[in-house]
């Protein structure tokens, strides 16, 4: 699961739409943005087709600048139709932005995409819950994955054992009554039983787990 997604257009979508966008993206919470800076960074590179006859030996030094400068307050000006200015041994430089190359790069722990108007920038940072929520679905997508190959029926409730691990002990214990609703398990417990066993890799951690038809 992902905390956060950042969106910045010019609309805003009604609730029903950012619940079905969450849901299906599986996000926490969507949040639309006039200004998506916080989350992203752009460079510039000179565009030595429209440069090179204006300026020519200056410029290596015209780069050098524009390495200098604060990328979204430039792409603020170039959105607002204006030129950047400024003086390369002596000589007045006027920049527009048909005068750069754009690349755009992204603040550590958010991913950005922008198309047209639309800016997406999801904070992929990781809390301690989204970290265990995502455990928690593994472990459900596991169980899910073993009733279907154990034959079991749609409604068939079952009982559920594992064992040989005890951080996934600890998250079944914590998220039990949401794994149980999921699965139809009238009880999860560690140990063994006779029934349809497999060994998991969960994200890393391994874990046997057994599931019985009531």
């Amino acid at each position: 699961p992902i905390g956060m997604m950042y969106v910045k257009a010019d609309f805003e979508l009604p609730g029903m739409y950012k619940e079905l966008v969450t849901d299906e993206l599986n996000i926490k919470e969507i949040e639309f943005t006039e200004d998506a800076k916080n989350f992203t960074q752009y460079k510039f590179k000179p565009q030595l087709r429209t440069l090179g006859p204006r300026y020519g030996k200056l410029v290596p030094q015209i780069a050098s600048v524009l390495n200098t400068l604060d990328g979204n307050e430039v792409m603020r000006r170039f959105g607002d139709g204006l030129t950047v200015t400024f003086s390369v041994e002596g000589t007045d430089v006027e920049l527009a932005e048909s005068d750069v190359l754009v690349e755009v790069t992204q603040r550590e722990g958010f991913v950005s995409e922008t198309e047209k108007e639309i800016t997406v920038v999801l904070d992929t940072n990781l809390t301690s819950e989204l970290i265990e929520e995502g455990f928690v679905r593994e472990i459900i997508s596991k169980i899910q994955t073993m009733r279907k190959e154990a034959d079991f029926e749609v409604l068939d409730h079952i009982n559920v054992y594992y064992d040989g691990n005890e951080k996934i002990g600890g998250i079944i214990d914590r998220n039990k009554a949401e794994i149980e609703h999921d699965v139809l398990a009238e009880k999860i417990v560690q140990g063994s039983a006779e029934g349809y066993s497999k060994d998991w890799n969960i994200n890393g951690e391994k874990v046997s787990i057994t599931v019985v038809r009531v």
